[in-house]
């Protein structure tokens, strides 16, 4: 889409915060309403709309991207949607860890140990671990309660914690950037150490490290959109 309007503005409205193109309210790619619950976060995406150049490009505008999945995708079914983010309660990154070398299991250690300490005290769980791929269960008081945690949460923060969770592959560390135990950087940190590590021992090759950079860029996207949330 080329860009049309010259005026991009915020504005209050029933149920929230709407973003407007020379007086033309936004729509969803479904055809609704984009109705936001702060101005904060309408003004920010109002921002990604006054910085469109003369094509419309999906990727630089992620705040945008994020509240239309809130309306189209999240709101119609949100427990469904919730109970398909808890299920990564089931296996977290946090839980499976490197028997070799040493290097990564202490790297691993210092960054998801303190991830599961958090957790254990704030919702009141145990976890399993393991080292090496096998799937170990978790206990069930600890999927319930973690799913209870996130089926409480509204379709904007659903949407925003969503790519924390797919992203990271931690529901833990998703859960800990939403609640403010930890930055964004620092849960980034966190659930990167593989892949950074890889980098390490093999070369950055321009390819893999555009993904990384490409995965860290989405991750704090969906960091901001929380934050601004609030």
């Amino acid at each position: 889409m080329k860009r049309f309007w010259k005026e991009v503005s915020a504005e209050p409205a029933d149920g929230g915060w709407a973003i407007a193109l020379d007086g033309r309210p936004v729509r969803t790619p479904a055809r609704a309403p984009l109705l936001v619950p702060t101005e904060t976060l309408a003004d920010a995406i109002a921002e990604e709309w006054r910085w469109v150049g003369e094509e419309v490009d999906p990727r630089a505008m992620p705040l945008t991207g994020l509240a239309n999945a809130a309306i189209d995708r999240v709101a119609p079914e949100r427990q469904a949607f919730a109970d398909g983010l808890a299920t990564y309660a089931q296996a977290d990154l946090a839980c499976y860890r490197s028997e070799w070398p040493p290097e990564l299991v202490e790297r691993q250690r210092g960054a998801w140990d303190a991830l599961l300490a958090w957790a254990r005290r704030r919702y009141d769980v145990d976890f399993m671990t393991t080292s090496g791929l096998m799937h170990v269960p978790q206990p069930q008081a600890t999927i319930e309660r973690l799913a209870h945690a996130v089926g409480a949460l509204d379709p904007f923060r659903l949407a925003g914690l969503s790519p924390l969770v797919t992203i990271g592959g931690s529901l833990i560390a998703g859960l800990a950037v939403l609640e403010k135990a930890m930055s964004a950087e620092e849960a980034w940190t966190a659930v990167s150490v593989d892949e950074r590590w890889q980098l390490e021992q093999w070369g950055a090759d321009a390819e893999g490290q555009a993904a990384l950079e490409n995965r860290r860029r989405d991750f704090l996207a969906a960091a901001r959109f929380l934050q601004i949330l609030d």
